[in-house]
């Protein structure tokens, strides 16, 4: 979760060949926040159809604002960059693919995704989600319990193992995978999500949708944006060429990277609190109107939260079952969600790969290889492809979908990423080395 600025302006987005123009009072009343700023003046066809599956709410808003399309086609100012070779091009990948190769493919994973759903792959089966609440919920009754019995470390572990399988339910509800009601689905992850898991539900929508949207696209996908940590790409460095302890920190990013997974969990708990402090002043009429269910739901986190701490019998306890039981929680979510994209390339906003979301999604994305373990361990983004493809598919349903993705892939000459967690890792750390060595370029320049 990184919070991000609010993008405010007018601007123009074509659906299905209209160009609609979103205003302010449009902007405001979207419920999926800024997703909608990502692909302001560009074709957002495919993107939305994806996103809103489904959903007659959706299609009800889009036909109306079709129905104020301007008739003429509005002036888009063409996004042009000149990357500095060896510099800004570091990390960054190319789409060269001519516009009727492009086409067929949007066509053809039209036809899959309508095969999909045909199949009925995007019905959510209530019985799995009793159960994984259940479990997490047990999982966290049995931490309780030996807590009491004062076996205070295997507790914090417990407790870090629930809090991380909280995540992909919370992220499972947010994507609408579930319930075919919008605020069943957001009241679900109001509970395992602000309640169980301390996590802010609007503000993991707010950044998470954006990602979806932009895979790793520079300047829209904020979980690209890690500075002053981390640099994922050159143009990161920019605004701190002159700041030297910040660049020292860039040289020995892929030393110390490993070494910050395990403080995710208190990044996102940080973040879910400010969050949901601005809420009742959002400038997103969703957020303002759900702002008393989140109050409520991280109120009650932190007080249970607090509370267990409090029944530990001595600071030097509470300090450990703090430690360990958020240091575990922020490394098992932090070793999954890294896995996926960094590392893969990244793409410019001006690439033409925004205007194909299929080509966007398979060359920025990275699978693990499955397995029962995996499968659980992962909460299904080990399927990370077939999940960013389908955002609304029900986890249980990813391992169905798989071959026909791997299919889609090879039929379309697209590349199909799926490793092994150590491959992975490396080229992970191989991405940010590069930047480092770059960084280490700057600062020799600078001195």
């Amino acid at each position: 979760m990184v919070l991000r600025d609010i993008e405010k302006e007018s601007f123009f987005i074509k659906i299905d060949g209209k160009w609609c123009q979103i205003d302010d009072n449009v902007l405001r009343a979207h419920p999926g926040g800024s997703a909608i700023t990502t692909y302001k003046n560009m074709d957002a066809t495919t993107v939305f159809h994806t996103f809103h599956s489904g959903s007659k709410e959706a299609y009800r808003w889009l036909t109306e604002l079709k129905n104020t399309c301007p008739t003429q086609e509005p002036e888009i100012k063409e996004i042009k960059e000149d990357p500095i070779k060896g510099i800004d091009d570091v990390n960054m990948g190319t789409f060269k693919m001519s516009e009727e190769r492009s086409k067929r493919i949007n066509a053809n994973f039209e036809r899959l995704r309508a095969r999909v759903r045909a199949d009925g792959l995007f019905n959510g089966r209530p019985s799995f989600y009793v159960r994984k609440v259940a479990e997490a919920v047990l999982t966290i009754l049995l931490a309780f319990l030996l807590q009491y019995y004062a076996f205070y470390l295997p507790a914090a572990v417990l407790m870090g193992v629930a809090w991380q399988q909280l995540g992909w339910l919370i992220h499972e509800f947010a994507h609408h995978q579930l319930f075919k009601n919008r605020f069943y689905n957001d009241l679900a992850s109001y509970f395992v999500g602000n309640f169980l898991q301390g996590f802010s539900s609007g503000g993991w929508k707010e950044q998470h949708n954006v990602h979806h949207a932009a895979t790793n696209v520079v300047g829209r996908d904020g979980d690209l944006d890690l500075v002053p940590f981390y640099a994922t790409v050159a143009e990161h460095l920019n605004d701190y060429a002159e700041d030297s302890w910040v660049m020292m920190l860039f040289r020995w990013q892929h030393v110390h990277w490993t070494f910050m997974l395990p403080f995710l969990r208190l990044s996102w708990l940080v973040q879910s609190v400010i969050f949901v402090s601005q809420m009742p002043t959002h400038y997103y009429d969703f957020y303002r109107k759900t702002a008393i269910y989140e109050q409520v739901g991280l109120t009650l986190h932190w007080t249970y939260s607090l509370a267990q701490l409090y029944f530990l019998p001595d600071w030097s306890t509470r300090i450990m079952f703090f430690l360990v039981s958020h240091m575990v929680g922020g490394f098992l979510l932090a070793h999954v969600v890294t896995f996926n994209h960094y590392s893969v390339e990244k793409f410019a906003v001006s690439s033409n790969i925004m205007s194909n979301y299929a080509c966007l999604q398979m060359m920025t994305t990275r699978n693990m290889r499955p397995g029962t373990f995996i499968d659980w361990l992962w909460g299904g983004l080990n399927y990370q492809i077939e999940h960013h493809l389908f955002p609304t598919m029900p986890r249980h349903n990813l391992n169905t979908v798989m071959p026909m993705v791997k299919e889609f892939a090879a039929e379309n000459g697209l590349p199909y990423m799926v490793d092994d967690y150590f491959t992975g890792y490396r080229l992970e750390l191989e991405q940010f080395r590069n930047i480092a060595d770059v960084a280490a370029k700057l600062t020799k320049k600078v001195a």
